[in-house]
């Protein structure tokens, strides 16, 4: 059964890759005409520049998952249409924001309303600490996955840097799969949309010709979030934490000292590590490719967490990546020499 899996979550990454590619490539004229992102004060980027391209990213996922699944034809293997529907639907919000930018409370009201949708819809018997009680796990769970699907949109705001994230992740949410951490259907997602983010990426590397958009970087933020949950209900914490830690502690630093300084946090900023570390003369080349670096290190010791028996070892993992994490962010919170 492994092999089987690993098999059709290569063939769904290919797939998707593929579809990703052809759909971007499609779509890029019409988004010239009506989803144009112009330069402003906290842009990454100096001339207009499209963006949109994750409907292709989005729709050649979720295209691939049900094709994959349906074709597989496991009983096991069930399409998760709770979250498909509440993707779409999130999606859908990201479009509207990207043509005419909706006010903040209305959309973190449609954003909670997708996240609450994945997460309700999970069986009960789905914990992650069993002794708390389910209406309170899952709401916190449901505010922290409000809070994941909106730092995946802060943070997606360099050139590469969400395929420098995202393809890390989801290739490791294959491979815990093939070892048995995840649900088959789950793997299966993952790997489709690992293959999207690569179909994308020609498109996007310096200097990009199309962004993602907030039609990609939510519906994206919410996929990736439900895979970590599954991860976490699968009692491997430490792995669901340690895959994107980069863009937690990233975001949520940068969250917390806002806040410190009386500034109006929900504003658009551009005091994220790695958007200081392009003022402070790193390229923009550099910082994507320490970033990825960093998520190939956390996405082996997730795996090595999943792999030991001991806890303490686990943690002693966390901590490492933790290190690791804080040591890429204080170099881009420092000046340097330019260098290319």
């Amino acid at each position: 059964m492994a092999n089987s899996q690993l098999l059709l979550s290569f063939a769904a990454a290919v797939l998707a890759a593929l579809l990703s590619a052809a759909l971007t490539w499609a779509l890029r004229p019409l988004l010239l005409r009506i989803a144009l992102a112009k330069p402003n004060a906290r842009s990454s980027h100096r001339i207009p520049t499209p963006q949109g391209a994750g409907i292709a990213v989005i729709m050649a996922t979720l295209i691939t998952t049900v094709a994959v699944i349906v074709f597989a034809g496991a009983a096991e293997m069930k399409i998760p249409v709770a979250v498909f529907a509440a993707t779409l639907f999130i999606g859908a919000v990201g479009i509207a924001d990207d043509v005419k930018s909706i006010p903040v409370l209305p959309r973190l009201l449609l954003q909670g309303l997708a996240v609450a949708a994945v997460i309700l819809a999970a069986p009960e018997n789905l914990r992650i600490v069993p002794a708390c009680p389910l209406w309170l796990e899952r709401g916190l769970l449901i505010l922290a996955g409000l809070w994941f699907v909106n730092l995946v949109n802060f943070m997606d705001g360099l050139d590469l840097m969400t395929v420098a994230e995202i393809v890390p992740i989801t290739g490791a949410l294959v491979l815990l799969g093939w070892l048995g951490g995840l649900p088959a259907s789950t793997t299966v997602a993952a790997a489709a949309l690992f293959g999207a983010m690569l179909g994308f990426a020609p498109f996007n590397r310096p200097v990009a010709k199309i962004f993602l958009g907030d039609v990609g970087s939510l519906p994206i933020g919410l996929l990736v979030g439900w895979c970590l949950l599954q991860l976490a209900w699968h009692q491997q914490v430490a792995a669901a934490l340690l895959l994107p830690l980069y863009y937690l502690a990233d975001a949520t630093v940068t969250l917390f000292r806002r806040i410190a300084r009386g500034e109006p946090f929900w504003a658009a900023h551009r005091s994220h590590f790695y958007q200081r570390a392009t003022d402070n003369s790193f390229s923009v080349s550099r910082v994507v490719g320490e970033v990825f670096a960093l998520n190939i290190l956390l996405a082996a010791l997730a795996i090595g967490s999943v792999m030991t028996s001991s806890t303490a070892i686990a943690i002693l993992l966390f901590v490492a990546g933790g290190i690791a994490t804080a040591f890429l962010m204080h170099r881009f919170s420092r000046q340097r020499p330019s260098a290319g």
